[in-house]
């Protein structure tokens, strides 16, 4: 591939051999997937513990549901948490020795992680970087995704080798969605995975508030436990979008431990209106 065709192929910043004159079979067999996905998106957040992995398989339920073909792509090596959180503990993949088949949820929605291919859900994945890297690169470049509309991607939380090489090798189209809670103490991380993004050249698609108070089970009214509105205030600080808050909901939390998603199952409850919202907000947001 010439320099010129380089500079307009999605994968310029993860191909092996740019501006060599040719693309290696790899880096063309990644290039061709990157193309019939629409809208790339990449959960991130500064820290554990803030409901990342439920907020990236709702977003995905969600979007599946609205119609869309929607791929859930789960990077995060060392937990992966997705297979629980979508009832999908005993589903296996179809392997080839030149391509992957995702396992689906619904007629929409499509989900790969490594969690498939552990023997049991507590079996330890002890990596070094490059093999992590060389995972991430394959789990987009050898699964049969075929055409999307969305593809959401859940990574572990900071900023270390899986965020980094999943951006890389996703490409420019890649857009970040950020999970944070009120406290101090993730809102602190938050900034570090802004400036993240914009070290990697990526843009914030926008900034989701979890946990952002509580819902009573006998009154079903909103509590707020923790400050409030720490989300909204950083993102108008830090000049990104504000999705929006998603209370701590007992329901939200149920449906994650019996695999049974919220948005797919009880979408009445406050937790799983405030996910509609930001489903909607990112569908405007994309196109």
């Amino acid at each position: 591939m010439s320099d010129n065709q380089c500079g307009s192929c999605s994968s310029a910043n993860s191909c092996s051999s740019a501006g060599e004159g040719a693309c290696s079979p790899e880096d063309k067999k990644l290039a061709d997937r990157l193309a019939r996905i629409k809208n790339i998106i990449v959960v991130l957040s500064g820290k554990g513990g803030v409901g990342k992995s439920a907020v990236a398989a709702n977003l995905a339920v969600g979007l599946s549901l609205a119609g869309k073909h929607t791929g859930l792509l789960d990077v995060d090596v060392h937990g992966p948490s997705i297979p629980r959180i979508l009832g999908l503990t005993e589903a296996q993949i179809h392997a080839e020795p030149d391509y992957v088949e995702p396992v689906p949820f619904n007629k929409n929605l499509w989900v790969i992680s490594l969690g498939f291919m552990l023997p049991s859900p507590s079996q330890a994945v002890i990596w070094r970087g490059p093999v992590k890297i060389g995972v991430i690169r394959q789990f987009v470049q050898d699964v049969t995704w075929g055409d999307l509309d969305y593809l959401i991607v859940d990574c572990p939380p900071g900023t270390g080798d899986e965020p980094l090489s999943a951006i890389q090798t996703l490409g420019p189209r890649a857009k970040a969605l950020i999970v944070t809670t009120p406290q101090s103490v993730a809102i602190d991380d938050v900034r570090r995975s802004v400036s993240f993004c914009a070290e990697v050249e990526t843009e914030v698609l926008g900034l989701v508030e979890n946990m952002s108070g509580y819902v009573c089970s006998h009154c079903g009214q909103v509590e707020n436990i923790f400050q409030n509105g720490g989300g909204q205030d950083l993102a108008k600080e830090m000049n990104v979008p504000f999705l929006g808050a998603i209370p701590l909901d007992p329901q939200m939390v149920l449906a994650g431990d019996n695999g049974e998603p919220l948005l797919a199952n009880n979408s009445e409850s406050p937790a799983a209106k405030a996910m509609d919202e930001i489903v909607q907000k990112v569908m405007q947001a994309t196109g």
